[in-house]
């Protein structure tokens, strides 16, 4: 079993930053996220957009900024179960909580943090009929491990960032990449439409638009796809491929917490008050995007104040003998769990004669 002071539920740039206040107050952090890595919808929707609120940063890509946020809490040392979902919740006699995922993975802590940005995602499947036949037999919603494309044939399909960044990628790996698009203009990032196209030139990506994905078809693996062409059911045509990559974007659901006795208002967790954004269950918090208050505003700089309150509130209730007084990190500095320390150079006092 898993045990930690404060267990976050939730991967996105809240959870992340979570770790760092947390840390400074010397508690352990553990997180749980669905997706393979680390920054919700930021490393798995958009890495490549930027983003023009973060305070400090007139402009950062959004897999950057999670890049950061990793730096940040590196010295931290937290855990990480990732592509499990927090399934169950016992509370236990002392106030603590198991968590159990959805794959058998128990954790325990005294305090839980659900920064689960718009909750669990699911993959947006495209209508096509008997494809969940082949479902991890050859069609995939997801990339977790790319070098397992090498040497084969892969079919992606979508318009946006994450379509565009895969195919890019991909086309070094795989032996084959066709990048299929219902229409002729992509919805990325402008860099990664023209390098699609500069891959196109070269022979490494083949590009079919305006075309749709509309049949799948093989016995015990995945063998081809049926492609229409300009939405005509004339110009259908096989295509013979090991892989069928839909990426289509992923749809935000509470999932299971939605079952825990927390209360929920339009598909969100209501916190009691702004003080400390503690839910219905004590112990049991709530902040980024997934909660929802008076005047709520879903953006990361809000999820980071959010953190920062409701790490101090967490304090408490771990240590209600002992009193934390605030140490601003320029006059503390940080020292992490590791052993390092980051501080301001002392000062040096000379005497003059």
């Amino acid at each position: 079993m898993i045990k930690t002071d404060i267990l976050i539920i939730g991967a996105g740039p809240t959870g992340l930053f979570t770790v760092f206040e947390a840390g400074l107050l010397k508690l352990k952090c553990h997180i749980i996220d669905a997706l393979p890595q680390p920054g919700g919808q930021l490393a798995e929707l958009y890495p490549k957009k930027p983003i023009y609120d973060i305070p400090g940063f007139p402009e950062i890509k959004a897999g950057v900024l999670v890049d950061n946020l990793m730096e940040q809490i590196k010295a931290f040392q937290p855990g990480f179960t990732l592509g499990e979902v927090a399934q169950d919740i016992d509370k236990q006699e002392d106030g603590s909580f198991i968590v159990t995922t959805n794959k058998g993975t128990k954790h325990h802590a005294p305090i839980i943090a659900i920064a689960g940005g718009l909750g669990s995602f699911e993959p947006r499947k495209p209508p096509i009929q008997n494809l969940a036949q082949f479902e991890d037999k050859g069609v995939q919603y997801m990339i977790r491990n790319p070098e397992n494309f090498e040497g084969k044939s892969v079919v992606i399909a979508g318009g946006g960032d994450s379509a565009l960044d895969w195919s890019i990628y991909l086309a070094d790996i795989a032996d084959e990449v066709t990048l299929v698009h219902r229409r002729n203009e992509f919805r990325g990032a402008l860099e990664s439409v023209d390098r699609v196209k500069e891959l196109k030139d070269l022979g490494k990506i083949k590009l079919i638009t305006p075309a749709e994905i509309v049949d799948v078809y093989g016995s015990d693996h995945l063998e081809g796809v049926m492609i229409r062409k300009n939405n005509n059911p004339e110009e259908d045509f096989a295509l013979s491929t090991d892989y069928f990559i839909p990426l289509f974007g992923l749809s935000p659901k509470l999932g299971p917490i939605a079952k825990w006795g927390l209360e929920i208002e339009k598909n969100a967790i209501k916190v009691d008050n702004t003080l400390d954004y503690q839910t219905n269950i004590p112990g049991i918090y709530a902040i980024g995007d997934v909660n929802t208050y008076p005047g709520k505003l879903k953006l990361i700089l809000c999820g980071f104040h959010e953190a920062t309150l409701m790490c101090q509130s967490a304090y408490q209730r771990i240590h209600p003998n002992k009193r934390y007084v605030m140490k601003y990190t320029t006059v503390g500095g940080v020292t992490g769990f590791d052993g390092s320390k980051k501080e301001a150079p002392k000062a040096v006092v000379k005497s003059i004669d």
